[in-house]
């Protein structure tokens, strides 16, 4: 069975920093680029970040700052490292590799 479960989305104070992961489970993990998504309530999608199967990496203007990706294909994980989050940064986190998707972890930027 193919999963990808993401986890360590939180609350957190604006200016504060998150680790969200991305585990696969079911599938090779090494062929395809991974990439981060969010999605606020009442908005689009967005795209965040992603990661070639060789380590490229490409991030949207709005976090690229702010946000470093990275993958650990032995592990098949894909890590997304978040610091100096914002109120705007509010959103559930998703990861996508292929056509499967995670269930998403919310991330909450709130004093």
């Amino acid at each position: 069975q193919v999963q990808l479960v993401e986890s360590g989305g939180g609350l957190v104070q604006p200016g504060g920093s998150l680790n969200l992961t991305c585990a696969a489970s079911g599938l090779t993990f090494d062929t395809y680029a991974t990439t981060w998504y969010r999605q606020a309530p009442g908005k689009e999608r967005e795209f965040v970040a992603s990661i070639t199967k060789s380590g490229q990496t490409y991030y949207s203007d709005v976090v690229k700052s702010r946000v470093t990706i990275s993958r650990d294909n032995a592990r098949k994980t894909v890590y997304l490292e978040m610091k100096r989050l914002k109120p705007e940064d509010t959103a559930v986190y998703s990861c996508n590799y292929e056509i499967y998707w995670g269930q998403g972890t919310q991330v909450t930027v709130s004093s």
